[in-house]
Parts: C-alpha cells; structure tokens; sequence
C-alpha cells in the first residue's frame, strides 16, 4: 500500500496564501497620480493667468510714480529695469497670495460647471482626496512668498537705496564739467578749471547759499570728491584756498590748507508716499530685525515695532498658504445654471484677512494686544474658519447655516427692505426719464401666473409667486407649474395652500 500523502503542502499553500494576504493588507494604496496632476493642471492655469492680470494692474500703478524718479535722474532702460527689479518682490508680497487664491477659485469652479466634481464624487472620489494637490501648490506658493518676503524684499530695499545714490552721484559727475557751472548740487554751484585723468581738480570755485542769503565763497587750487554710499553723503575736499564770507558789511577771509565740504545727497526717492531708500525696518533683515529689538528697552513701543516686522514676514506666508486652501470651497459654491460666486467671496475674504491682518498689527505695536498672539491671531481665525466652511462643503452643507441666513434676512426686511426698495425705485424712474421712456407697468395677474413656481428642497414646500417666501435662499428648484411641482413630492405652503384654494372656488 502506498502511503497516505502528507497534508503538508496544502497547509503551506494555506499558509502562503495567507501571508499573502497578510501582505497585501498592510500594502500601501498608491496615490492616484492622474487625479492629482490633472487637478494641478487645473489649478496652475489660472494661477500663472491671475499672476499676470494682477502684475500688470500692480505694475501700472506702481509705475506713475515710478516715472518721476526716471524722469528726475535722467535713468536709462538698464537702470530702469535694475530700478523695477528691486521693487518687484515687494509687489509680488501682494500678488501671489491673490493670484494663488483666484487659481484654486476658478481652477474648481470649472470643474464645477463641467460636472467634472460631480462625476468624482459619483465614482467615489471624495473632497478630501482632491486636496493633497491643493496643499501641495498652496505650500509652494506659500514658500516662494516667504522667500520674497524673508529674503528679497529687504535686500530690494538695500539695492535700491544703493542704486539710487548710484545714479545722483552719476548725475553730479557728468554734469561736472571743466570751466562750466555744474548746478547738480543744488544750492552748491562748482566750478572747475580743469579735471586730469584721475577725477582730480585744478582751480576750484565754489559757492555755497545752503541757509544763507549771502553766498559763502571758496577758492582753492586743487580738489576732489569722495562719496559715502552708507551716508548718502558726498564729501568735496578742498586743498590750499581761501573762504570769503561776507555778512552785512563784515568780509571774512579764511586760507586754510585742507577743507572739507558734506553735502547731503537727495534724490528724489519717492515712489508714491513711501521713501524707499530709508533704512527702516522693511530694509532689515531678520537679524537685525532682532538686533534693533534687543536694542530697544523691553515692551517698548520700538521694540514691539521691531518684533511686529519680524513675525510679519513669517505670518503673510502662512496667511497665503491658508487662502488658496479655502479657494477650494468657494470654488464648489458653483453649478451648471447658478451664477458663480467664488470669485466675489474669494475677494471679500481676501480683503478681510489683510483688513484684520492690519488691524492686528496696528493692535500689537500699540500693545493693546500681546505680540506674538496679535501677529497670529489673523490666520487663527481664518484656519478655523478654513475648516468650518471645508467640513461644510464636504457635507454638501451651505457656506452659511440655514439658522445665520434666517435671521440676516429677517433682519434685512425689518430694517432695509422698504429703504432698499425704495432708492431701487427712485433709480428706475430716473433712469426712466433720462432714456425719455415710461415705466414699466405693474404685473398683471396673467404675468405672475406664468412665472415658474420655487421649491425649497429642506421643507419639502413649494411657494407661488406672490407668496412672500418665493425668493428665499433656500428655493434653489423651480417647476413650471402646480402640478409638476406635486408630481416631485412637494406641497404648497400654508400661505399658497390658501391661495390655490381660493382659486379653485372663483373657478368653480
């Protein structure tokens, strides 16, 4: 007799197929790609298109006051774009946390109205799987904003300054001509016999009416001039000459052997109402930042200043980051036959972070509230309420409850309803006269009958036109008549129930 087979090798397929699937339990789910670099694709499109509307419009505006510098030291086109590239950062502080919020909002208001978010979710694709991409570009755009703001704004600030004492000590030297008059000073006037080789002058002339009435005169036989970039300053040192001062009736003659003359160099450094070239404390770095603070005796009013432009350049990053992720439900707040309105709240909310952003700060350098908690306090509350309206959404739940629209509406036809509608019609009958036309006449009953009759999906109740609940928040489905309304499943309310009753007792 042969021997009974072993059970062994089925027992160690089983156990195989059982550690395979063990294995392919604890696998990791790999991330859909595609999903994530079309919905990038989406999202950077409109970014780079909102970059450029928003640089332009920055840029005109930027500009009109730029052209008094240009026009003032005579600047060429290289040093016009030496000039605009140390300004750049500063415009783009602004620029990137609006144009990466406007991207997410019509990055996703697009795939909205192609139904595009629609069929994700109907293949199971949730909101909370379509954000990676979106944290991923938000952090992006966030980082390149604390770069400009860390990094390149203030050592803008510091090239520009340096730039601009470039070019009037440029404006002095080619207008400083031998045996002529050169006027670049201001109230000097320099004359020079002759300039050799090495920038060194021979019979020197100079008069200065800086505070005077009376010109103060200085005659020497050689002379140059030496430049402070850190002190805007320029020095003319003067060489065996005489001073001729004459007061009144009193001449005063002074030889000396060397003589010195500090001239304070003014160009004209603003732009708009901002003197650009200053060292304050947009043109320091970190460092300094810190220095000039631990300078200041503590809690006082300069060192709260200090402190406030450090946490500053590190908070707008972070205020960047969390607009382009709330760009993403707004952007849901779109539909195929809905006006979308992405755009306008993401204005709005964008306009009310840097208001209270301002506030904020303002609040902190005065010490009416803490530093650090003052300077963070903004994205705090917009973190927060980044997750309320995210949760919401995702909820497929209205931006605003139901109970807060309620009571904005009652409150509206309590106080502003009749004085809206009366300045409405004011401007419809002056428009009226002045296109020399008459008013439009009232609705007939014939004409309310044909309006389409409004539902509201939560109460299951639909309302007539004249009803006063026919244009509330809530009536987002319209039927063409009674009937087609009752055939969905929704009745009348107490109100139009009256009504189509009456009706139906004058019909019959």
């Amino acid at each position: 007799m042969s021997p009974d087979p072993t059970p062994a090798a089925p027992t160690d397929r089983t156990q195989t197929t059982g550690r395979r699937n063990n294995d392919s339990g604890f696998r990791l789910r790999r991330p859909p790609l595609l999903l994530y670099s079309y919905i990038a694709n989406e999202l950077l499109a409109p970014f780079f298109a909102s970059f450029l509307i928003l640089y332009c419009v920055f840029f005109l505006v930027r500009l009109i006051p730029l052209l008094e510098v240009v026009l003032a030291l005579r600047i060429g086109l290289a040093d016009f774009i030496r000039l605009f590239s140390y300004i750049f950062p500063r415009m783009l502080l602004y620029i990137i946390p609006m144009a990466s919020m406007a991207g997410v909002i019509v990055g996703f208001t697009r795939l909205t109205n192609d139904r595009e978010i629609l069929a994700l979710k109907a293949c199971g694709v949730s909101l909370k799987q379509m954000l990676p991409p979106v944290i991923l570009i938000a952090a992006a755009i966030a980082t390149l904003t604390g770069f400009f703001s860390i990094r390149l704004i203030p050592a803008g600030a510091l090239g520009f300054k340096q730039l601009m004492f470039e070019l009037a000590k440029e404006k002095i030297d080619k207008g400083l001509k031998a045996r002529e008059f050169t006027e670049a000073l201001g109230d000097i006037v320099v004359y020079v016999d002759e300039i050799d080789d090495q920038q060194r002058w021979h019979g020197v002339y100079v008069s200065d009416m800086r505070g005077r009435t009376q010109p103060l005169i200085t005659v020497a036989k050689s002379g140059h001039m030496e430049a402070e970039m850190e002190r805007m300053t320029v020095t003319i040192v003067l060489n065996d000459g005489t001073l001729h001062n004459n007061e009144g009736t009193d001449n005063q003659v002074v030889r000396f052997g060397r003589y010195q003359l500090q001239i304070s160099l003014r160009p004209p450094t603003q732009i708009g109402k901002e003197d650009v070239t200053s060292q304050t404390r947009g043109a320091m770095s970190q460092q300094q930042l810190l220095r000039a603070a631990a300078k200041q005796k503590p809690n006082s009013k300069l060192h709260r200043i200090f402190l406030s432009e450090y946490h500053h350049r590190l908070a707008l990053p972070v205020g960047c980051f969390i607009l382009s992720i709330l760009g993403l439900p707004l952007g849901l707040q779109a539909a195929p036959g809905r006006r979308a309105v992405g755009i306008p709240l993401g204005l709005v909310v964008f306009v009310l972070y840097y208001i209270a952003f301002t506030t904020a700060r303002v609040m902190s350098e005065e010490g009416t509230l803490p530093l650090v908690l003052g300077m963070w306090l903004p994205n705090i509350l917009f973190s927060v309420l980044t997750v309320v309206i995210f949760w919401r959404v995702n909820r497929e739940r209205p931006l605003v409850p139901e109970q807060v629209q309620l009571f904005v509406l009652a409150l509206y036809d309590r106080f502003l309803k009749t004085a809206c509608q009366r300045v409405a019609a004011v401007g419809q009958s002056m428009l009226h006269r002045m296109r020399g036309t008459k008013e439009r006449p009232a609705a007939t009953k014939d004409s309310v009958d044909q309006l389409p009759i409004h539902a509201d999906s939560t109460t299951g109740l639909f309302h007539l036109p004249d009803c006063t609940d026919y244009d509330c928040p809530q009536c987002r489905m319209a039927f063409k008549d009674v009937e087609q309304a009752k055939a969905a499943g929704f009745i009348a309310c107490e109100f139009c129930e009256e009504s189509l009753r009456k009706k139906q007792t004058s019909t019959d």
